[in-house]
């Protein structure tokens, strides 16, 4: 082999090396204190939604729902199963989007005030491998996030209420198998309606060296952009705000099941992957890195 040949081994690594970033980087983000303490927080926000209907029926009241809560809070004293899509109505619209943003707000700014991105460059990671590597690590903890949500409403759900065949918003019945398939299909969903935040978080993050910076400033775009889809003078706009279509997985929840909203929000989240994606790309691809 000449030596040109030689150099451009060196410069060119190998795809089991991307396979060993990504490993390294999902080990290193779930073994963190900070990840393991937001996962508790989403695991307890389903027992206090749990104990809250169980005191609040206990006394024989319907728990029905008035316009305060989730639409399934109705059904959660019937059938326990219910209390997992609550929960991650209840979760969707700030405590998963945050602990997404932490996340992905703290990738590469969080390398960077730590002084280790630079190292991680000089391996023979290149940038976009990198940055493709902390994307899929932020989408993996989106995914985790949900299940962790759902994983613990269901436990709740069985021990505090009666689980059985459920029965849907359209009025039919499925089996409690069925209802599991879909609970499991809608925490999928849910993951990938965060895909926009994760996408947004990490172009943050390449735009400072400082974690918490990066972090404060994605959580504050979110609560801004959650605002801005409540004003009914902004509807035309709307549409375009990437949590506008976050509770269409409901729709899961017919028979048949309405498709429209829920492919309108994961290419909405598509689109915003793209278009920030490809921005972090740009940015971090010419940055001059030095610490």
């Amino acid at each position: 082999m000449s030596q040109a040949e030689t150099a451009a081994a060196v410069r060119a690594p190998s795809p089991l090396w991307g396979l060993s970033l990504l490993r390294s980087e999902v080990g290193t983000t779930f073994r963190r204190w900070r990840t393991l303490a937001l996962l508790g927080v989403l695991a307890a926000v389903p027992v206090l939604v749990g104990i809250a209907v169980k005191v609040e029926t206990r006394g024989g009241g319907s728990g029905g729902h008035d316009g305060g809560g989730p639409a399934f809070i109705s059904q959660v004293t019937n059938n326990g199963l219910f209390l997992v899509f609550t929960a991650l109505a209840a979760t969707l619209p700030f405590f998963l989007p945050m602990a997404v943003g932490v996340i992905a707000g703290d990738s590469i700014a969080g390398e960077a005030s730590a002084g280790t991105l630079r190292y991680l460059l000089v391996a023979p990671a290149g940038r976009t491998r990198l940055l493709l590597a902390k994307f899929a690590t932020a989408m993996l903890f989106c995914l985790v996030a949900a299940f962790v949500v759902a994983a613990s409403a269901l436990a709740v759900g069985a021990l505090l209420f009666p689980l059985g065949d459920v029965t849907l918003i359209s009025g039919t019945t499925i089996s409690l198998g069925e209802g599991l398939l879909r609970a499991a299909l809608i925490a999928v969903v849910v993951a990938m309606s965060l895909m926009g935040v994760a996408a947004l978080g990490l172009f943050v993050s390449t735009l400072t060296n400082s974690g918490i910076a990066a972090m404060a400033t994605t959580v504050g775009l979110l609560i801004t952009v959650q605002i801005l889809d409540q004003f009914p003078q902004l509807h035309a706009i709307q549409p375009y705000l990437f949590p506008h279509y976050w509770l269409s997985f409901a729709d899961l929840l017919r028979d048949p099941v309405y498709w429209d909203q829920m492919l309108r929000n994961l290419g909405l989240q598509a689109l915003y992957a793209a278009v920030f994606g490809s921005a972090a790309w740009a940015r971090f691809t010419a940055r001059d890195v030095t610490v």
